[in-house]
């Protein structure tokens, strides 16, 4: 009868112990129950991260270790996916366990090009020593309004044409909300026309290859730098098998583009059945409108209108959803390339 093998630990070597908890920073309930509050019914995807830790960001000024390990628990991501997420953007605060949270209120002042020549630093400097230590001025890239330069922006309110006297106004006013520019509403659209055309392709009067066609001939390109016929990107993309996705990009992070937000703000539903209408030529399953963070007036501006187009839709309505971010590397729908649908980024 054979003998038993019996391992030996070697010698010097002590036996391993089981580890009675799980490696890494472990999930605090009670954050976890508030993130659970802060989510509320929305759907736990991982594409939704970025709109999550804005969420997360507005209700406590700051995203602490235990709120990523939380939402990472939430979500069923890794700590370090979530926490890299999060450390990219500058409108997150992140802090660690040791480190105290910013002040509640921050004041962002642009330093890129077009602001840096309209006195920006100078404006940065006076801000920091008027304001205090009770309000954080920081330093930020391009916020796509360089037709108003020098820009600070104070909790969401954008201040073109920045003085020291009208930051400080805005921050003893507590004046932080999105600022709205007049635009032209659902109702005024439809006055003059608007949602016609797209009538008219869903009622069969148009087809898609006559638009596409009439894009094709018009010898419009894309402004994304490589300069791409528009008209040819709309056929490829209608040659591909379903299901198809569209993804708009509204970020205009380099300086002096500012086009997107200024005619959003102004003329919201042109662009609204401008989508449409190549969603349905295209077909397109799915819409992803993507803002940066910076348009946040754009942001409330479309949502309210988008509202108003669903509750009396011209026709039947795509899918679309509107989504925020930080920078174009890493949007919420580029997400969905994940699962190697066709995607047309407009």
């Amino acid at each position: 009868m054979s003998k038993k093998s019996v391992s030996v630990p070697r010698k010097g070597r002590a036996l391993r112990k089981a580890r009675p908890i799980p490696k890494g920073r472990q999930v605090n309930f009670k954050t976890l129950e508030e993130i659970r509050a802060l989510l509320g019914e929305s759907p736990r995807q991982a594409d939704l991260l970025i709109e999550f830790l804005h969420q997360i960001q507005d209700a406590y000024h700051h995203i602490s270790a235990a709120h990523i390990a939380a939402l990472a628990s939430e979500l069923k991501l890794s700590q370090t996916q979530v926490y890299e997420v999060a450390t990219f953007y500058h409108h997150f605060d992140v802090t660690k366990e040791d480190e105290s949270p910013p002040p509640p209120l921050t004041v962002r002042v642009c330093d890129s090009v077009t602001c840096e020549m309209w006195g920006a630093k100078t404006l940065i400097a006076e801000l920091e020593a008027v304001l205090g230590e009770g309000v954080r001025v920081q330093k930020v890239p391009c916020v796509g309004r360089c037709d108003q330069a020098p820009v600070a922006v104070v909790g969401m309110h954008s201040i073109g044409r920045a003085s020291v006297d009208k930051v400080t106004a805005a921050v003893a006013a507590d004046d932080r909300s999105p600022d709205q520019s007049p635009s032209l509403s659902y109702a005024e659209y439809c006055q003059q026309g608007g949602y016609q055309l797209w009538r008219d392709c869903m009622a069969g009067h148009r087809d898609p290859e006559f638009i596409i066609s009439m894009l094709e001939e018009s010898g419009l390109r894309g402004l994304g730098g490589a300069g791409f016929p528009a008209g040819r990107k709309w056929r490829i993309v209608r040659q591909q098998p379903a299901p198809r996705l569209m993804a708009v990009n509204i970020d205009e992070g380099e300086p002096g583009t500012f086009k997107d937000r200024y005619y959003l703000e102004r003329d919201p539903h042109r662009f609204l059945e401008g989508t449409f209408i190549a969603a349905w030529a295209v077909g397109i399953d799915e819409i992803f409108l993507y803002l940066r963070d910076e348009y946040a007036g754009c942001r409330q501006l479309l949502e309210r209108e988008l509202a108003l187009v669903r509750a009396n839709p011209p026709c039947q309505l795509p899918q679309l959803h509107l989504l925020g971010g930080g920078g174009l590397v890493c949007t919420p729908c580029e997400v969905k390339t994940m699962f190697k649908e066709p995607l047309m980024r407009v």
